[in-house]
């Protein structure tokens, strides 16, 4: 008879989620062990038992927080014009990060700044942004974006949506709805249709 699974899926989101509560709140120095498995009502074994450790648990918040996202491009709508489509995913890119926020720091920021993703949390992370790369790799195969290389495209559009969205999240920009947003999507990548 095989073991019961002791620490599950659930209990790693929940890990997660607060781990992530606590960097985003308090910063690095508020992220123990100890606490974090407090907080959740577990023990510190099992965040070692998942994690391996604080820096596998900030490995695995990257990881995570890109996951997320990927799971939010790949649902969003598609309509097969590529501008439309672009903006559905800057519309999920930014529900994400919004719904995410606790984690959105530790994958673009320096939420705990000895931190540098290894190479395989990097590919994971830029394999979540596929949609993107296929609505543009679509738009250039249709002629209605302009011919250019569609890493140059998707850099340019992710770094459009990063943009509005980092400026939102910080407070930086006036408040943001859907419609004010979507208007500066559509302004911003109105110079990638043919």
């Amino acid at each position: 008879m095989a073991r019961p699974r002791v620490h599950d899926e659930a209990l790693r989101v929940r890990l997660l989620d607060r781990a992530g509560e606590l960097l985003s709140a308090d910063g690095p120095e508020a992220l123990s062990l100890r606490r974090l498995a407090t907080d959740v009502g577990t023990s510190t074994t099992a965040v070692y038992s998942l994690f391996g450790g604080k820096p596998g648990l900030v490995r695995e918040l990257y990881v995570e927080g890109f996951t997320r996202l990927g799971r939010r491009l790949d649902g969003a709508a598609r309509t097969g014009d590529p501008i439309t489509d672009l903006v559905a995913l800057g519309h999920a890119y930014r529900h994400g990060a919004l719904a995410n926020r606790h984690l959105y720091a530790i994958m673009f920021g320096r939420a705990v700044p000895d931190f540098t993703p290894d190479e395989q949390a990097l590919e994971q992370s830029v394999r979540h942004m596929r949609a993107l790369r296929t609505v543009i790799d679509r738009g250039i195969a249709d002629g209605a974006l302009i011919d250019a290389p569609t890493a140059e495209i998707a850099y340019a559009a992710w770094g459009l949506v990063h943009g509005l969205v980092s400026l939102e999240l910080s407070g930086s920009a006036p408040r943001t709805d859907d419609a004010r947003y979507e208007r500066a999507l559509r302004n911003g990548l109105a110079g990638w249709r043919r």
